[in-house]
C-alpha cells in the first residue's frame, strides 16, 4: 500500500530539510529503502504508472516503503528537491544518496530500480 504524505509528514518520515543541511550530507530518517511518488491528480503519465506501483508496494511490503507527494498540495517539498516534472520517483537506499527518475516509467524499470535500493 502506498502511503500519501505531506510536508510535515515528509519532514518526519523521511528527511527535514528545513533543520539540516542537505550539503552535508543526507540524513534518511526511514528504516527501509524508501520509493516516493511525485505526482499530481492532473497528470496522466501519474495516472498510467500508478497501478504498478500499487503492485510493487504490494510485492515488496515490508521490505520497501512506498510514499506518495503531491507536488500540488506540498510544494515545498517539490521545491526542495527541485520537482519540477511529473512524474519524478525518488528512490532512498538506507545507506548512500537518493537518485531520482523523472517521467513515467514501465512496472519493470520501477522494480529494477527497487532492486537496486534493497542491493545497497
Amino acid at each position: 500500500m502506498i502511503k500519501d504524505i505531506n510536508s510535515t509528514e515528509f519532514k518526519k518520515l523521511i528527511f527535514d530539510y528545513e533543520d539540516e543541511n542537505q550539503e552535508e550530507g543526507w540524513n534518511f530518517k526511514g528504516d527501509k529503502p524508501t520509493v516516493i511518488d511525485f505526482h499530481a491528480d492532473w497528470c496522466g503519465p501519474c495516472k498510467i504508472m500508478a497501478p504498478g506501483l500499487e503492485e510493487l508496494s504490494d510485492e515488496y511490503e515490508g521490505k520497501v516503503d512506498f510514499y506518495k507527494v503531491d507536488i500540488d498540495a506540498s510544494i515545498e517539498v517539490a521545491k526542495r528537491f527541485q520537482v519540477t516534472s511529473v512524474p519524478s520517483l525518488f528512490f532512498i537506499p538506507i545507506d548512500g544518496m537518493p537518485e531520482m527518475a523523472v517521467g513515467a516509467l514501465p512496472k519493470p524499470n520501477i522494480e529494477e530500480a527497487v532492486k537496486k535500493i534493497l542491493d545497497k
